[in-house]
């Protein structure tokens, strides 16, 4: 067998004829300044060709739900084995998708639970258990609290007890049920009850077929005295020391539990009469099931099953939120703008409403007429109840007069709905995604009130381990839940069941542990996950899976990651390559390059200046390479000095940002922090100055910044947040603040159409140019030409209607994701060819969205508006991107990165606070010093700085750290250290300080 993947003529992307022998079973690292075609050659050429080969083995049947997958360009590739990809943009937004199901611990949790959980009664609280027919007959015919005491019939009646044996054969089901009749007929059956009327069944029903019902077997009826009541000479009284009574109703019973799936109704009859009336009128029912049922308050639990606890199953879920878990409610302040009266907008969903004569403008003048509602007037200064009206609306109806649009007088009363209810109205009943989506904006997400964001029902909740339900057991982190499996007290014949359950657990949990993720909870959405935190999750799982001959293909799994947690990685990702895998690792991370069994250095440069193989060997061949760079930082030759000062940058900063150049510095402080693991801290953030917040993973670093510092901060602003800021005390010096902007690793768009040039607005400019152009005046072509989201109907806009200006076509999978082919009608160009023939100095629109930020650096070098924004894309390191670059091909880093950019190119106010969540996502050593350079830059104008960050190289250039530790979890959440990164050194206990003491 073959020990390498023998690649020749890899021209994928910006790869110069790459020719590379990559050896198998290996833990092979890709390294190489960003864009120099790491992943062109990893994830576009290797993976995509493991994958088309995979699909070219499929049958001609699934292969037409497939579609064809173009074949990457490359010559040949030899030896290719089973390629699996793990990289950061395939975690599940779904807020469905949590930890537990995607590492399927949950699935297991669930098993657990349905074999080995103590059912409790939801009302009481009672254990409660299945029940047989003779427990039944003992507790109707022995219990002092017979079910006539519950109707507040004593027993001591004279009269006895008189019941009822049904069977529920049928419960809210529509039909005629005419065949089901005819059968219980058969089987000697005289009387029914149907929808709660005892009848002869020899009677014509004539139930309606749309209508749903209720049919009950009436299987025997019983007098039953006390037992110093005598048996009377009438049959139907006997007494229950005789052994007729309890033997009699056992028997009714199992004939019940047969012909209704083991579930029984005692009911009481309740009639006036001495008698046992032949059809009776008034029942009391008392449901018994040999399932489990609580004979106290009348409960029955369904069958415990696994789904019993889906919260993606309508048998687990709770009914009013759906399982998810939380509702989304329209919030009040969001609504309104208190600084303004109802006639200029202070109402927000009513602004454009207003500006015309219609018959809501028309009911809201006369609701203010009749209510003593000034629309002049600001919304603050409105008295609470005339608010109240405004938001929720009043039952009084109000008559409205004037003409229509046909000019005929009309008039007609109604109520006013109020904007609160009405936007919920119509967020439940529109088929709009546009009008969701526009209703959302005024939305917040708020816990169920109904599960209390548990997602479950009250049923399965009431299922317990160790007093325990399993709400509660996913809320354990990773680490607790670990021990808790490894102690939890169960019986000896609960042990033989479990036993097979907890080895898969705990397994799947070692996993995890292993990868440095214990801190995370099982009830975690995955969707809230940072890109590398998802893909430790994936590659745990892969372990997990045992599989062997894979080539793994990971896009740089120690995102997120601490340096002192980086060594468990490595280990991981050697018992992948121990299973008899090949590991292909695309990444910056110096540990992980220096315990490579093969490292690759592509390079030289980006873009068109990269592609070449510049270095391979074992990392000590490679340190000693001198024509590679990341040779050169991993020996030590080259280090990212700490020269760079915030005064040299200063003196570099253009004129017009002269004013902001402040020297002296406030500080924001947060009082008492105890979001989520947090320890009731408080936390001094220097203003003016770029602040590190350090810390192991799940140490409380984004609850701080992003859950409590920017929603507080967003909220003081009167911007809108859909989650409440993080529980704190009170704050000081947010008026120093007039803006806040947080940049984070989502992606800047979810479809083809989102793109840098889009985002960063320099395509607008782009588009108003090629306008002006002779060809596009002279075919009379607006801007609107130019735009890919215009459709072609009626000229205004030019893009191709085959593939709806996407430039590809989304080929909707069954069993795999979703693909994206190449559009067949525009071959990828997006527009159609009349738009194609309008040219800028010998280029089409689409030639020049396919140009890179470089490219276009020169090729708009005239045009200082369209020049500014490309220049700030280059400033970040992303000369290599292409300007119509699809969203979803941009990986974390890179569209953190263009957001950087979007924010650099705007004009500087001096007061603005930048939130960055590890911005050093896919950087190479040579590009740091750019990012570090940048973030220098900002402070240097007068603005303030927060970032979260591992990189060792960022945190000994911050002004200020704040260290949080000492651990994750329940064992984080503390300020282990503040100050410079030499005080921080200082401290023994601190994680970070003792990893850069190391470092330096």
């Amino acid at each position: 067998m073959d020990d390498f993947i023998k690649i020749r003529g890899a021209r994928q992307n910006n790869l110069k004829n790459l020719d590379i022998n990559i050896p198998k079973n290996k833990l092979v690292v890709v390294t190489g300044v960003s864009g120099s075609g790491k992943s062109s050659l990893v994830f576009d050429t290797i993976y995509a060709e493991g994958q088309r080969r995979y699909v070219e083995s499929l049958s001609a049947y699934a292969r037409q739900f497939l579609g064809v997958m173009d074949k990457p360009d490359v010559d040949s590739i030899e030896g290719l084995n089973p390629a699996i990809s793990i990289d950061q943009k395939s975690v599940s937004k779904n807020p469905r998708s949590t930890v537990g199901t995607v590492t399927e611990i949950y699935d297991f949790l669930r098993l657990l639970f349905a074999r080995v959980g103590h059912p409790h009664c939801p009302v009481c609280g009672r254990e409660i258990s299945r029940q047989t027919p003779q427990q039944i007959a003992e507790t109707v015919i022995e219990s002092e609290n017979l079910p006539a005491g519950k109707a507040g019939l004593k027993v001591e009646s004279k009269r006895g007890i008189r019941i009822l044996v049904l069977a529920p054969v049928v419960r809210d089901r529509k039909g005629e049920f005419s065949q089901l009749l005819e059968n219980i007929k058969r089987q000697g059956f005289s009387k029914v009850r149907v929808d709660g009327h005892v009848r002869d069944i020899r009677e014509d029903f004539g139930l309606i077929r749309t209508n749903k019902h209720n049919i009950d077997v009436v299987i025997d009826r019983l007098i039953i005295n006390k037992p110093q009541i005598n048996s009377s000479s009438k049959p139907s009284k006997v007494s229950p020391k005789s052994p007729e009574p309890k033997t009699r109703l056992i028997q009714s019973i199992e004939a019940s539990f047969r012909i209704s799936d083991g579930n029984v109704i005692i009911s009481e009859v309740l009639d006036k009469t001495f008698e046992l009336p032949e059809f009776p009128k008034k029942l009391s029912d008392h449901l018994y099931s040999e399932k489990y049922t609580c004979p106290v308050d009348n409960v029955s639990l369904p069958e415990i099953e696994p789904r019993s606890f889906s919260f993606n199953s309508p048998h687990g879920a709770c009914p009013k939120c759906t399982g998810l878990g939380f509702e989304l409610k329209v919030d009040p302040q969001i609504v309104i703008n208190p600084e303004l009266s109802i006639s200029e907008g202070g109402v927000l969903p009513w602004t454009r409403l207003l500006e015309h004569d219609s018959w809501f403008s028309r009911l809201l003048q006369e609701v203010a007429e009749r209510m003593n509602i000034n629309l002049n007037r600001p919304l603050k200064e409105l008295s609470k109840e005339s608010l109240n009206v405004l938001l929720f609306g009043t039952e009084r109806n109000f008559t409205v007069s004037g003409r229509n649009r046909f000019g005929q007088l009309r008039s007609f009363e109604q109520s006013f709905e109020g904007v609160i209810p009405n936007l919920e109205r119509r967020y439940r009943e529109t088929e709009s995604e546009f009008v969701r989506f526009e209703i959302e904006k005024f939305m917040v997400r708020r816990p169920c009130p109904q599960c209390l964001g548990t997602r479950l029902k009250k049923e399965a909740l009431s299922v317990t381990i160790d007093e325990k339900n399993i709400s509660e057991v996913t809320g354990f982190s990773i680490k607790e839940l670990y021990n808790w499996v490894l102690s939890v007290p169960l019986s000896v014949r609960e042990q033989e069941i479990a036993a097979a359950i907890f080895k898969e657990i705990k397994t799947r949990l070692k996993f995890l542990i292993d990868v440095g993720l214990d801190y995370l909870t099982i009830s975690r959405e995955s969707g809230s996950l940072a890109g590398g935190e998802a893909q430790r999750i994936r590659l745990a799982s892969q372990i997990g899976s045992g599989l062997s001959g894979v080539i793994y293909c990971l896009d740089e799994p120690s995102i997120g990651l601490h340096p002192k947690d980086q060594s468990k990685l490595i280990e991981t990702l050697k018992e992948l390559r121990d299973l008899g895998n090949t590991v292909l690792v695309v990444e910056h991370d110096s540990q992980t390059m220096k315990e490579a069994d093969f490292l690759i250095d592509i390079g030289p440069g980006a873009g068109e200046h990269g592609g070449r193989l510049i270095s391979q060997g074992t990392p000590e061949e490679v340190m000693k390479d001198s024509k590679s760079l990341t040779g050169q930082y991993l020996s030590g030759h080259r280090k990212i000095e700490l020269s760079i000062k915030n005064q040299e940058l200063r003196e570099k900063s253009s004129a017009r940002d002269s004013k902001f150049l402040i020297h002296d510095s406030g500080n924001i402080v947060l009082h008492n922090c105890r979001e989520h693991n947090l320890k009731n801290i408080s936390v001094k953030i220097p203003l003016k100055k770029m602040v590190g917040v350090t810390g192991v993973s799940g140490s409380g670093k984004s609850t701080l910044v992003m859950d409590t510092l920017y929603r507080s901060l967003r909220r003081h602003l009167g911007l809108k947040e859909q989650e409440k800021p993080g529980l704190y005390e009170f704050d000081e010096g947010f008026d120093q603040i007039d803006k806040v902007i947080a940049i984070d690793q989502s992606p800047i768009g979810r479809t083809p159409r989102s793109n840098p040039a889009t985002y960063i607005k320099v395509f607008d400019e782009i588009r108003r140019l090629f306008a002006k152009t002779p060809d596009a005046r002279l075919k009379g072509f607006e801007p609107g030409r130019f735009s890919f989201n215009v459709p072609a109907k009626g000229g205004r806009g030019g893009r191709c209607e085959a593939c709806q200006g996407d430039g590809e076509i989304k080929i909707e999978m069954q069993f795999l994701p979703d693909v994206y082919v190449k559009c067949d009608v525009c071959q990828g160009k997006r527009y159609n060819d009349e738009t194609l023939e309008v040219s800028y100095n010998g280029k089409n629109i689409a030639e020049v969205l396919d140009m890179t930020v470089e490219q276009a650096l020169n090729f708009f070098e005239p045009i200082p508006q369209i020049n500014k924004g490309l220049a700030t894309l280059w400033e970040v390191g992303l000369g290599y991107i292409k300007l119509g670059q699809s969203a979803t091909t941009l990986s974390g880093g890179e569209a953190q990165r263009v957001k950087l950019a979007a924010e650099l190119s705007k004009r500087a106010t001096g007061k603005t606070l930048y939130i960055l969540d590890e911005p050093t996502t896919g950087l190479h050593f040579a590009d740091l010093e750019k990012l570090i350079r940048i973030l220098k830059k900002i402070v240097a104008r007068g603005n303030s700085v927060v970032v979260i960050e591992h990189n060792l190289d960022v945190i000994k250039n911050c002004d200020y750290l704040i260290d949080l530790g000492p651990e994750g979890g329940d064992e984080g959440g503390q300020i282990i250290g503040e100050g410079t990164a030499e005080q921080l050194i200082a401290i023994r206990q601190s994680r970070t300080g003792q990893e850069l003491k190391k470092y330096k």
